[in-house]
């Protein structure tokens, strides 16, 4: 391949959640569609992950997770702030929920992210390259300082910061999916500086490529998840992202990027796997509705097509781990 004018790297979510989804993680990277994994430590199929992954060499990070499921930290009492009277996590909603009332201790939350990069450290032999934040939990105001600390202090060079461009404009997103989208923004542009503080990279694009950045940082996939995942929807996210600017009517069928010797780094957030079963999968609770749909699947499907891979070799779009960055 020529010199490649993007390094994209497609990380596929959830690694772990269940036997399903790690099998089709498995076939997709090995398929070409994905380039990087993201591991739920605490989830049912954590070790199975861990093995796959060294087996079939996939480059792995941590998917923090403080929202759904059991925490592994043993020091965590059944009254802590993080937990339910069930004993489980408050729930996507119910973390922030719970954080904006000033419930939650973020000596727990420090307590419990150590920990999940402990057994990551014990189940894989090494730390990981990257960690991000399961459901954006790591960009919500308090989180982040913490979250920035833990990287710093362990060593991890990247992390995500969920800023898409094109997501206001994007037709498609239900107006509940574009609010809670709206909201992961605007804490993400505000942990930025956090971020940077603590020395750490995240791939990111506020508002255009600025080559005025040691490196140019651009996310995709909050507007291509599930259903909403295809072809066409994914060159316009490229499209948006990488020339910060409308297509024009018609449709833009090539990437245009700064400047020619520009190599523009990215990420894109996607979730690929084989339905789960009622009864198996999660993070002790069982596996969710989206767990279950044919939504994985169908991401899958889309990240394997012929066609999506010959565009990635036309627009000379090198697919890649965040270890190769």
């Amino acid at each position: 391949m020529p010199q490649p004018r993007v390094k994209l790297v497609v990380t596929g979510d959830d690694f772990g959640y269940c036997p399903k989804r790690n099998q089709g993680i498995v076939d997709c990277f090995q398929s070409g569609g994905i380039s990087n994994v993201s591991l739920l430590v605490n989830a049912s199929s954590a070790v199975e992950a861990t093995q796959l992954a060294k087996r079939h060499r996939i480059p792995i990070g941590l998917h923090a997770n403080l929202s759904e499921g059991l925490p592994v930290c043993k020091g965590l009492k059944r009254d802590s702030t993080l937990l339910n009277k069930q004993g489980f996590f408050h729930g996507k909603m119910g973390f922030r929920k719970a954080l904006k009332s000033g419930h939650l201790s973020m000596a727990e939350v420090e307590q419990e992210l150590r920990a999940q990069v402990r057994l990551f450290g014990e189940l894989m032999g090494h730390m990981p390259c990257h960690m991000d934040g399961h459901q954006h939990v790591h960009v919500l105001p308090e989180v982040r300082e913490v979250f920035a600390q833990v990287l710093s202090d362990c060593g991890i060079s990247y992390t995500r910061v969920p800023v898409e461009h094109g997501l206001h404009t994007c037709p498609w997103l239900s107006p509940v999916l574009r609010d809670f989208y709206t909201q992961v923004e605007k804490d993400a542009l505000e942990s930025i500086p956090v971020f940077r503080r603590h020395g750490i990279r995240g791939m990111t694009q506020p508002i255009v490529i600025n080559l005025d950045l040691p490196w140019p940082d651009v996310y995709l996939g909050l507007t291509t998840m599930g259903e909403n995942m295809s072809i066409p929807n994914l060159r316009r996210a490229f499209i948006h992202a990488l020339d910060g600017e409308r297509s024009p009517p018609g449709g833009v069928n090539r990437i245009r990027t700064p400047a020619a010797h520009t190599v523009v780094t990215a990420e894109l957030m996607v979730h690929p796997g084989y339905p789960s079963q009622p009864h198996e999968g999660g993070c002790g609770e069982g596996p969710d509705d989206f767990s279950q749909s044919d939504d994985r699947q169908h991401e899958l499907t889309t990240l394997k097509d012929p066609s999506l891979l010959a565009f990635y070799v036309q627009e000379r779009v090198q697919l890649c781990a965040f270890r190769h960055l």
